[in-house]
């Protein structure tokens, strides 16, 4: 399934690299506008391969109290600041992708930020259901921005290549529907870790000590499994 994807992704990438091509030599603009549709399909695909903070989002979510509404917010601001952080690199300075990255496609600072501020978010959650204490309003939000700000490498790669090509109009339009494609992935993930959740609330309706106790439990093993990894990937 993996290699299925990785193919379909590079036929995508490929089709869009003459596109761009074409473009750059007096191209017709009605015609790339015609395949930007592609990128929702591209942004779909490349967030079911690994990384994109699906687990990040997953665990999260099934920990927190937030419902369908909330859960497509946390998913859409991720999608939004791991796309966009990408744009950004490209389009402020191309010599600071390759200052900023470590190697293709990658942002060591950035990837290290990104963990160490979930990692806190997964204290705060462990502390929370220890001491019984409230969910904030935001608090979504927040662990969306932190998990996106791992830049996408797919839009780094489309981005420095209309951006050599002199049309970084392009990049940033097929950026756009890139993200649109990485949300509709994400939201799947929120949704149905949401409504796992949920049968659990139902299924443990008559008897409200006994979830309130499993879902402090599972609150807090979703904050040590984020404290977790993030203090283990920012170690290894």
């Amino acid at each position: 399934m993996f290699q299925i994807l990785v193919e379909f992704q590079r036929t995508i990438y490929l089709a869009l690299a003459e596109q761009i091509r074409l473009l750059s030599v007096g191209g017709d603009w009605l015609a790339f506008m015609a395949f930007l549709p592609m990128g929702v399909v591209f942004g779909a695909a490349h967030a079911l391969t690994p990384g994109h903070s699906k687990a990040v989002l997953a665990t999260y979510l099934a920990g927190s109290d937030a419902k369908v509404p909330r859960g497509l917010l946390v998913s859409i601001t991720l999608s939004f600041t791991h796309v966009m952080i990408a744009v950004l690199i490209a389009v402020l300075s191309l010599p600071l992708v390759s200052i900023a990255l470590g190697s293709v496609g990658r942002a060591p600072l950035l990837e290290d930020i990104s963990r160490g501020l979930l990692g806190l978010i997964g204290v705060w959650m462990l502390w929370r259901a220890l001491s019984h204490g409230h969910h904030h309003k935001h608090e979504g939000e927040a662990v969306g921005v932190m998990a996106g700000l791992i830049p996408c490498p797919l839009t780094l790669f489309v981005m420095t290549f209309a951006i050599s090509r002199g049309i970084p109009g392009a990049g940033i339009l097929f950026a756009i529907t890139m993200m649109v494609g990485v949300a509709l992935t994400l939201s799947c993930v929120a949704v149905l870790s949401i409504l796992f959740r949920e049968r659990l609330v139902d299924f443990f309706a008559n008897k409200p000590q006994l979830f309130e106790t499993i879902s402090r439990t599972i609150e807090g093993a979703a904050g040590l499994a984020l404290a977790g990894v993030a203090v283990w990937q920012v170690a290894s």
